[in-house]
């Protein structure tokens, strides 16, 4: 165990001026408070705050996140309180103990909403102050070093919280080094088996190639001599985990990979950067579309090198990245890389060093913190913070040079939304290096694109799975949100104001505003698609407008009342009619007579939320509609059987007409059931009449099978009736056809 000189010593290393007594305080009281406390190995308890605190000094951090890291146990695991840390540490010291005791207790493999909202509130915490997240990692690493110890029945629940958030956390944060020995850590536990294959073979590889190896790190010293670069060159072999992953998802063996060795070249400044990639690529070939420049345009986790593929030494590809010293260490160890020596801020003893939050890593937590505002609810935050974590980046520009980055895969459609959640909503087309390309169209590094936008534009739904970053696919979800409950609250418009005319009343919204507590909603909105879904009765909205209105016609069942009273299918298809008052009603502005009727009705493209009953209905057809709780209307032809379902719900029933847009055709459904001679080419030329009648064919199923015939069902797509009745009428004409009729229910 270390000992307390050899705690300040290591700090001393890389800051001289190290506040001594602040860490030798923390130190004697971490130790003497979790005194003869175990750990799972048997070892003192207190080794694991000290190997910690030793953790967090190979990132260089300062003396008040070391001391934090001995302290962050001694709440929750000994007598310590919040109050006595704040008396003898200062309060920023006590909260950031405070907030390392709430994260301990969070659960991130349980249920997934448990994991969101507890995902939710370590990024809120890391984003107050990055050095808990620094503590959190550096915690988490020490754990999985010795996760041996821990029940097994523990293991794989911890390995893959490790593996699914705290890894590419760490990676999103710039902490590269931190991510890949998690990686493998978690790997060891989660598949044992490849890990000692990949191992394994790695080793044996590593053998095998070990004089290339050193004939290749000759070579490129030796050039860097040539050209006065001082430069240090070092290969390095791909973790396990990495291999594993790129054996899986692009389906290689070991034989394929040709990236498992690369050399890193350290240089002392950026232009010798630049300096050393001329001299690599004039004496050997570079390997095309393996070149990236991420000094110029950095990661979103502050990662900046030069990455670029060559045909080497002994016809070897070489995988080279070429980066300053100061580059190398944000590249492994990312915001710690960032720590800032301020002045004292309510710390003793001049200990109130930070972290510096201007940084891209930064940007993109608070970004993610811009998520848990938007209303997205806990699994869907889940789901696209793990998104934004485990993707790499390509880089594109807005057309007035804008740079965009943005997960590798991402199309025109996350573009948009990259630039703005408004751009993305109303985006209906996009130019790529000025051509027009396909929404779908996978974006590159380099690529300059153009968002063509319209403000008619709603993004579908089909959208979500068409792009890959979390705030696009939260953003599509909130606009169909939105669009459906705009649907639904025009219909429950409608229907309250053919229920409030029925009544002899005249509905406004405003009548609902001093009731919404009677009808446990909100806002007048919700009332609105609450009625639209068919949640609320208009009959109830009625009464807690009007408390002392009774509607006496709701008893009498619709096929028993007087004629005159309800007539639900009368010659001229009108749903509801009431003795001594007209289907239409006054003008507000010229008091004429204005058609108050039913609701039109286009089809699925319209701006209500219809569907059409199983066996379909098409324009010509007399029809009524259902109100569906939750899911809108269902259109039916008036003499289908499936109506007499709902004789005893009046309150269901909307009356409906048609109002085709001749200008945008739909097709509409009908079935129909067809009886055809069981002979081979009977149902091509089935197909071959309905084709030539410009009709679709749907769905298709056998219902019965004879030796002399075949009874069939076939869903159809057409235009209206008079095409519908064309159709039969070819189909009766047909040799292969013995019978065909309409099915309605």
């Amino acid at each position: 165990m270390m000992r307390q000189y050899e705690l300040v010593e290591r700090v001393q290393r890389y800051k001289p001026d190290v506040n001594e007594a602040l860490l030798n305080k923390a130190y004697v009281y971490a130790m003497q408070k979790h005194g003869h406390q175990k750990r799972a190995s048997g070892d003192p308890y207190f080794s694991h705050p000290l190997e910690v605190a030793a953790i967090l000094t190979e990132m260089h951090l300062d003396e008040a996140t070391i001391a934090v890291a001995l302290l962050h146990d001694t709440i929750e695991d000994t007598s310590a309180t919040r109050a006595e840390i704040d008396e003898l540490f200062g309060p920023e010291m006590g909260g950031l103990v405070e907030g390392l005791t709430k994260l301990k207790k969070l659960d991130l493999v349980s249920r997934k909403a448990e994991q969101a909202e507890n995902l939710r509130k370590l990024l809120i915490a890391i984003s107050e102050d990055v050095r808990v997240l620094l503590v959190k990692l550096a915690d988490r690493l020490h754990n999985m070093r010795t996760l041996d110890h821990v029940p097994e029945s523990k293991r794989l629940r911890i390995a893959e919280e490790t593996m699914e958030l705290y890894a590419p956390l760490a990676g999103r944060m710039g902490m590269q080094d931190m991510r890949e020995e998690l990686e493998e850590l978690a790997f060891r536990h989660i598949n044992p088996e490849a890990y000692h294959a990949v191992t394994q073979r790695l080793t044996e590889i590593s053998a095998r190639n070990q004089s290339v190896l050193g004939e290749i790190e000759a070579s490129l010293s030796r050039l860097f001599e040539q050209y006065s670069i001082a430069a240090t060159v070092k290969s390095r072999r791909k973790k396990p985990w990495s291999v594993f992953r790129k054996m899986e998802t692009k389906a290689l063996s070991f034989e394929q990979l040709s990236d498992i060795f690369g050399f890193r070249v350290i240089v002392e400044t950026v232009e010798d950067c630049y300096r050393a990639l001329f001299a690599i690529h004039t004496t050997w070939s570079m390997v095309p579309g393996r070149f990236k420049d991420y000094i110029s345009t950095p990661k979103q986790n502050d990662y900046r090198s030069i990455h670029t593929t060559i045909v080497g030494p002994s016809s070897q590809r070489v995988e080279l990245q070429i980066r300053t010293d100061e580059m190398h260490r944000v590249a492994e160890y990312g915001v710690a890389a960032h720590s800032i020596y301020k002045d004292s801020v309510n710390l003793p003893n001049g200990a109130g060093h930070g972290v510096s939050k201007d940084s891209n890593a930064y940007a993109w937590l608070r970004r993610t913190i811009e998520l848990l505002s938007e209303g997205d609810n806990p699994e869907e935050f889940l789901e696209n913070t793990k998104l934004e974590m485990f993707q790499d980046q390509v880089f594109c520009f807005t057309p007035k040079g804008r740079l965009i980055a943005l997960p590798r895969g991402a199309t025109t459609i996350d573009f948009a939304y990259a630039v703005h959640t408004d751009v993305g909503d109303s985006c209906v087309g996009a130019k790529v290096n000025g051509r027009i390309m396909p929404l779908m169209t996978e974006l590159k590094n380099g690529d300059e694109v153009e968002i063509i936008r319209s403000k008619a534009q709603v993004p579908p739904a089909a959208w979500e799975s068409m792009v890959v970053t979390g705030k696009a696919r939260s953003a599509i979800r909130r606009a169909t949100r939105a669009a459906i409950r705009k649907q639904y609250s025009g219909l429950g418009v409608r229907i309250l104001e053919r229920a409030f005319e029925r009544a002899g009343k005249e509905f406004s919204k405003n009548l609902l505003k001093p009731v919404l507590h009677r009808l446990a909603q909100r806002d007048v909105e919700d009332v609105l698609a609450s009625v639209g879904r068919g949640e609320t009765p208009s009959q109830d909205v009625l009464k807690a407008v009007f408390p002392e209105f009774s509607e006496e016609r709701a008893s009498v069942p619709p096929r028993q009342r007087e004629e005159g009273w309800f007539n639900l299918r009368n010659a001229a298809g009108m749903l509801f009619q009431i003795p001594g008052r007209s289907s239409s009603r006054r003008s507000k502005k010229g008091g004429k007579a204005e058609e108050g009727g039913p609701l039109p009705i286009r089809g699925i493209q319209g701006d209500l939320p219809v569907k059409f009953a199983p066996e379909g209905a098409v324009p010509g057809d007399r029809i009524v509609g259902i109100v569906q709780p939750g899911s809108g209307i269902t259109i039916y032809p008036i003499q289908s059987p499936s109506l007499t379902a709902f004789d005893d719900q009046p309150e269901r029933w909307i009356d409906v007409r048609w109002d085709v847009d001749e200008a945008n055709r739909e097709r509409f459904p009908a079935r129909i059931s067809v009886t055809a001679i069981n002979a081979p080419g009977s149902l091509a030329d089935i197909a071959q009449v309905i084709a030539a009648n410009d009709a679709n064919i749907h769905t298709l199923s056998m219902v019965r099978t004879a030796p002399d015939f075949t009874e069939m069902l076939i869903d159809l797509e057409v235009w209206n009736l008079k095409h519908l009745n064309r159709v039969i009428s070819q189909l009766k004409d047909n040799s292969s056809v013995g019978d065909v009729r309409r099915v309605n229910g």
